[in-house]
């Protein structure tokens, strides 16, 4: 029987991953023939039509054959939502890991997980689930991260810090060693972030300091 695997998503980021999946798999394509790949969209108008040649189908057409999951959707909680979905439905979960990766000893990344081009995952690193990493983005040693956080591209993650679930890292942002960054936290694009981030606070520029509340 054929591997199937399922992006969810047809946007930018979900286009971006059919590369690293096609080089990933290729290995299985030689041994047990070509394994079949699709989109998921929940877009009723997107679905039946094509993007890059791979057909995009409904969720309820990919649970009732069996495809494992990956959710190549940025926003945490709508990435939440369709995983927990997915487990209620008995389905599994692929990760999308580029064959260019760099890491070292003692990494774990959980499962769902999205790690991009030219991504360095440093020594004694846990990742939690559906975590994505975007192009160029680094992970320094002993650094926990939790479930369905998100690096943007360019991402300079210092050594042990901390993340918690659902956390987003904007584009070029720096983690300074030893902080933490609360649940569901926002750093914004180019912040060199010094202290720790409470849980659901914005905080932008250099050094990065909280968005006032209004």
């Amino acid at each position: 029987m054929k591997e199937r695997y399922a992006i969810y998503g047809t946007g930018g980021f979900a286009r971006e991953v059919l590369g690293p999946l096609r080089a990933a798999t290729s290995v299985v394509s030689e041994a047990h023939g070509c394994p079949e790949i699709v989109f998921i969209d929940d877009d009723i108008e997107k679905q039946n039509t094509r993007v890059q040649d791979i057909d995009v189908v409904s969720y309820e057409w990919a649970r009732e054959n069996k495809f494992n999951i990956c959710i190549a959707i940025s926003d945490h909680i709508i990435r939440k939502n369709i995983a927990e979905i997915c487990v209620n439905d008995n389905l599994s979960f692929f990760s999308v890991i580029s064959d260019n990766l760099k890491s070292y000893q003692n990494v774990f990344i959980g499962p769902g997980s999205i790690i991009c081009d030219n991504v360095l995952i440093a020594t004694d690193v846990t990742i939690g689930s559906h975590f994505h990493a975007n192009y160029y983005s680094y992970v320094a040693h002993d650094c926990v991260i939790g479930d369905f956080v998100t690096f943007a591209p360019r991402v300079c993650c210092n050594g042990s810090v901390r993340i918690g679930d659902g956390a987003y890292v904007g584009t070029g942002a720096f983690l300074k060693q030893g902080i933490s960054i609360g649940d569901e936290a926002v750093i914004g694009m180019g912040a060199v972030v010094t202290k720790d981030v409470a849980p659901k606070t914005t905080v932008v520029g250099n050094p990065a300091r909280p968005i006032p509340q209004r």
